[in-house]
């Protein structure tokens, strides 16, 4: 009887200690909002398609992080020697990146830009989307690498913010990370209104003069061209600004059609899925849920909304000292930011519900692609001067 009674005495020990180890022994209120967070991205993903291939695996690894577990056994993504934490290797170090501005390089046609060069200055104009967002974090009491690392939100490009982040401010990386995200896929939401708001019904039905056509050499020459001149201004842009050009190098170049195509298929599909499942896992709610959150979130929109501004009044102005018929659209302002080609796409149905016959979007790529270049640009001036 004895030995009955240390037998179950045993068993419920063990059974108390197996207990404490699950989820549901370490769940907090927080676990739970996370988790909810990261269906309402899935939702958005399936429902609305809002970028899916983004918003899949980000979702997921908001769920995956914020599974309640106890530490010691290697499995959170903060945990040293974990499988969760290598994989975050390549976000902390900012390797993942430049892979993925690699594949941009080598599936983006510039032949909108270089065919109308002054549409880079709308990209540039964007821009200011990032030191608007970057001077009211400041404002806020953000510390200066801080708030370098909020303001690149407002380029609309998450690979840049990443990078940046990890240089900066690597414990806001995952906020930042998030909310670069969430508003590139809300970008059809956020900037119509704002188009609208500032433009004229006179403006927006204006006819640009068609592209012209781009010879093979001019498409060659751009990457180099494109990389020297950026890179000399701002050489610690170089990991981002000499892998988009290389990969468009590839692209345009046509003998090496095999890299260019493992470029801007598997490599960059695999990166995105390494890239958006860590972020995602690293929102732990233990990490994750802070006031300073909430403040990155809600510059994050303010940052969107200064940069379509930008971009759509620089067009305004610009157009002022431009002859009749060679205006330029500013519904196209708003491609600025780096959000490609959802934000080429919001100018182009914005034009056709006050014209169904003028096409914008080969037009707005130009600023669309400007703007890729110009956000990489602006990381590598944060970078310099707060580094």
């Amino acid at each position: 009887m004895e030995q009955s009674g240390g037998f179950f005495s045993f068993l419920i020990e063990n059974l108390t200690q197996f207990l404490s180890y699950t989820g549901f022994a370490n769940m907090t209120w927080g676990h739970g909002v996370m988790i909810l967070i990261g269906l309402i991205f899935i939702y958005l993903a399936i429902k609305k398609e809002y970028e899916p291939l983004l918003l899949v695996p980000i979702g997921f690894g908001i769920i995956v992080g914020n599974i309640p577990f106890t530490p010691g056994f290697q499995t959170g993504i903060y945990e040293s020697g974990s499988v969760l934490n290598y994989l975050y290797f390549g976000v902390i170090q900012g390797v993942y990146p430049p892979l993925i501005f690699l594949g941009i390089g080598a599936m983006t046609d510039f032949s909108a830009l270089i065919s109308n060069p002054k549409l880079l200055l709308i990209g540039a104009a964007a821009q200011l989307g990032i030191f608007g967002a970057y001077m009211a974090a400041l404002f806020l009491g953000f510390a200066p690498e801080e708030a370098g690392a909020i303001g690149i939100i407002g380029g609309a490009d998450g690979p840049t913010a990443i990078f940046l982040s990890s240089r900066l401010a690597p414990e806001l990386m995952g906020a930042i990370a998030i909310s670069a995200y969430s508003y590139m896929a809300l970008v059809p939401v956020i900037q119509p209104p704002v188009m609208r708001l500032l433009t004229t019904k006179k403006e927006r039905v204006i006819r640009m003069k068609p592209p012209r056509q781009v010879t093979k050499l001019e498409k060659i020459l751009f990457p180099i061209v494109g990389m020297l001149l950026t890179t000399f201004i701002v050489p610690s842009g170089l990991p981002l600004l000499g892998m988009l050009f290389f990969g468009n190098l590839l692209k345009e170049s046509t003998v090496t059609k095999r890299l260019a195509d493992t470029a801007k298929g598997p490599m960059i599909d695999i990166v995105t899925i390494l890239i958006g499942l860590t972020v995602g896992a690293s929102t732990q709610a233990t990490t994750f849920l802070t006031a300073k959150s909430v403040g990155i979130f809600a510059l994050g929109a303010v940052s969107f909304v200064i940069a379509t501004f930008g971009g759509v009044m620089f067009v305004k102005i610009f157009n002022l000292f431009l002859k009749e018929g060679n205006k330029m659209n500013p519904l196209i302002g708003n491609a600025g930011v780096s959000a490609v080609p959802d934000s080429a796409r919001v100018s182009q149905f914005v034009g056709l519900e006050y014209d169904k016959t003028n096409h914008l979007l080969m037009h707005a790529m130009g600023p669309n692609v400007a703007g890729v270049i110009g956000s990489a640009v602006a990381a590598g001036i944060l970078l310099s001067f707060l580094s």
